[in-house]
């Protein structure tokens, strides 16, 4: 089992949105057996609430439901529980590896850094913006989801 955790601030926008995407995606690869996904926070401001309306609004105009999650912080735990923990944008990914024990760092990374054709490196936060944020917070994810899919597929194929 891989198990794959996606990080931002609050957990309410683009972590969550990533969740969703990647879950899709691997639902339809058929391999939700093997692939583990969830998300959290580099904060607790939204512990407990469902993700932003607005990103639930943008992800189900693509038939992506969000409706389940609910936000939480990264959990001391989850450095030692997750093989991958990818932040959505430098800032949160500092926060983890301020917080991460040294056994650790290897599994931290940004998301975007299986999307290496793209020409940005960090999901910009759409919280203070308008609709157009979280539809290209959805295109972002959706490449990134595409370049870890297969990089995991590749990790998969060498460990047999």
């Amino acid at each position: 089992m891989v198990k794959i955790l996606f990080v931002c601030m609050g957990n309410i926008c683009r972590s969550p949105t990533a969740h969703a995407v990647f879950q899709r995606l691997v639902e339809e690869t058929g391999l939700n057996l093997q692939i583990k996904i969830d998300s959290a926070g580099t904060h607790a401001y939204h512990n407990g609430n469902p993700p932003d309306p607005r990103a639930r609004a943008a992800a189900s105009r693509r038939g992506i439901d969000m409706g389940l999650q609910r936000a939480r912080r990264v959990d001391p735990d989850d450095f030692k529980h997750f093989d991958y923990i990818l932040a959505m944008d430098q800032d949160n990914l500092a926060s983890l590896r301020a917080d991460c024990p040294p056994q650790y760092i290897h599994k931290l990374n940004l998301f975007l850094d299986y999307a290496p054709d793209l020409a940005i490196r960090d999901v910009p936060d759409p919280y203070y913006g308008g609709a157009s944020g979280f539809e290209q917070v959805l295109d972002l994810v959706e490449i990134a989801s595409e370049g870890l899919l297969r990089h995991i597929r590749r990790q998969m194929v060498l460990r047999q």
